[in-house]
């Protein structure tokens, strides 16, 4: 009885995963060097796929790591990914090349960030942008979307707060539609539902660097009586094989102007 539910379960679930990836059978079958025939059966649940066949299909939809195991277990199999506490001794190596990483970038500021926001690390720089937050943001754990988009977060100091919340906002949605988290859909609701300060009000036309610099949108925030610009890159693992680092991202804030690029290289120094 519980082998048949497993492998029915397994079936409709990787039907899920195709069509959100917008794939025919056809489609993943080149791919995954099989045939449609095969796949068919698989998501019918009339072929049970074999562990290596749940791990190609995972691979070619593009399933995040977390739900490669939940695959695995729905049909059958010992799940393959570990899931390592950062804390853990194993993951030492790790803390310390992110910590060099992100000291190596300051001044300027840098954050790496769990699947759902959590700040596991920052460095100086971020913590010179936060001044201000309110101080029930700025308690553990720290959240980067609480933090940008709360009404007493940075949100009334971006002065192009509603494009830089609409990007904000699209990332995410992109984020659930790639790894269906309801941990992560339950933020998206939260922080979407923030209201705008008063200071985003008359927000009707864009604010941002000149237009020799709009190579990417950037975020302009007020702090102490100056205007900062910049533009951020994320940073992931490649090859990830522990659910904890797959969900790891690096965020770094580049100066989108000299002013900025000035100001911070003075309080470096």
């Amino acid at each position: 009885m519980t082998t048949v539910a497993l492998d029915t379960g397994v079936g409709p679930l990787l039907r899920s995963w195709r069509e959100q990836r917008r794939l025919s059978q056809l489609e993943l079958a080149l791919r995954a060097d099989s045939s449609a025939r095969h796949i068919s059966f698989i998501e019918t649940g009339r072929s049970r796929p074999s562990e290596e066949m749940v791990l190609r299909l995972a691979e070619h939809l593009d399933v995040p790591v977390r739900e490669r195991n939940a695959l695995l277990v729905m049909a059958g199999y010992a799940p393959r990914y570990s899931e390592t506490a950062l804390d853990d001794p194993a993951m030492g190596a790790l803390r310390e090349g992110m910590e060099q990483l992100l000291q190596g970038y300051d001044p300027y500021p840098a954050l790496v960030v769990d699947g759902t926001y959590n700040v596991v690390a920052a460095n100086r720089g971020i913590a010179l942008i936060l001044e201000g937050v309110a101080g029930h943001l700025l308690e553990p754990p720290l959240n980067a979307m609480r933090l940008t988009l709360h009404p007493e977060g940075l949100a009334p100091r971006i002065r192009n707060l509603r494009e830089w919340r609409a990007d904000l906002l699209a990332q995410m949605e992109r984020q659930i539609a790639l790894a269906r988290s309801a941990e992560l859909r339950e933020l998206y609701e939260e922080v979407a539902a923030y209201p705008l300060p008063e200071s985003a009000d008359g927000q009707d036309e864009p604010v941002g660097p000149p237009s020799a610099l709009s190579f990417a949108l950037p975020m302009v925030v007020e702090h102490d009586g100056r205007v900062l610009s910049f533009v951020s890159s994320i940073a992931t693992f490649n090859t990830p094989m522990d659910v904890t680092v797959a969900e790891l991202a690096i965020e770094t804030f580049l100066p989108a102007d000299q002013e900025t690029a000035t100001y911070l290289r003075s309080l470096g120094s």
